[in-house]
């Protein structure tokens, strides 16, 4: 019933209880979920996840504090990659000015390279931005990401910022940041999105919602990102879970191939 848009199941962290965290999840109510893959090592435990579970499916992509190792033979073999069957979209992609692991120029040129390959695989975009807000959106605008759009993964911004990324034909996905207590401009923003634009993830093992902020974050939290959505815009869970399954689906073009 749940899509879980955005998890990392193939880190570290869940490397010996892989079906027991599927299982708490299934128990939580999250059916489905895309396993976002942003180096070498995650990227192949993705294809191999998506493959081995019927309801994962991969999102693969170079993570912007991976840009200065981005390399032409990198570029061939993501092509490669993401001509898999299993594969929804291209991410996760964008600019990480907090880390800073990479110059501007560095990030922004991977960046504009990789939408550039999704617009030839007609494949939507998960984004990744971090104290990069102004120019992640200048990108996507300057690049008329529209025809394929995609998601902005993890959405930390007030209703303005997400207004702007809508107009640009994105998605808006909440994580647990919205359940934070004093977490107010997410608050409104996830008032703000239209219903037909709104996805929720959990960006798992990171950002656990409440009431487990602090700890290790998997799928099956998704649950309470759902639980606050539907508080924050009075409606019934189950329209909030089905209507952001539907979404997902619709955007990834799952049930349509």
């Amino acid at each position: 019933m749940i899509f879980d848009t955005h998890t990392h199941l193939n880190v570290e962290q869940f490397k010996d209880e892989i079906p027991e965290v599927m299982e708490r999840a299934r128990e939580l109510g999250v059916s489905e979920m895309a396993v976002v893959g942003f180096d070498t090592p995650t990227i192949e435990k993705s294809l191999e996840l998506s493959h081995t579970y019927e309801n994962i499916y991969s999102i693969i992509g170079w993570h912007p504090t991976e840009a200065g190792s981005y390399t032409k033979e990198i570029e061939t073999k993501l092509q490669q990659q993401l001509e898999d069957e299993r594969v929804v979209a291209l991410g996760e992609i964008g600019l990480d000015y907090y880390w800073m692991e990479d110059p501007k120029e560095v990030q922004d040129k991977v960046f504009r390279r990789q939408i550039a390959i999704a617009k030839e695989m007609n494949l939507p975009i998960s984004i990744h931005t971090r104290d990069a807000i102004e120019d992640t959106y200048k990108i996507l605008k300057e690049e008329k990401i529209n025809n394929i759009g995609g998601i902005m993964h993890s959405f930390s911004g007030d209703a303005e910022w997400a207004k702007r990324f809508l107009d640009l034909g994105m998605h808006i996905s909440f994580s647990g940041v919205v359940t934070f207590k004093k977490a107010f401009e997410v608050h409104e923003a996830a008032s703000f999105v239209p219903l037909d634009k709104l996805l929720v993830e959990t960006d798992a093992p990171y950002l656990a919602p409440m009431p487990y902020r602090g700890k290790r974050n998997e799928p099956g939290y998704t649950r309470y990102v759902v639980e606050k959505l539907a508080e924050l815009r009075n409606l019934p869970f189950e329209e909030v879970a089905k209507i952001t399954q539907e979404n997902a689906h619709k955007l990834f073009r799952i049930g349509a191939k």
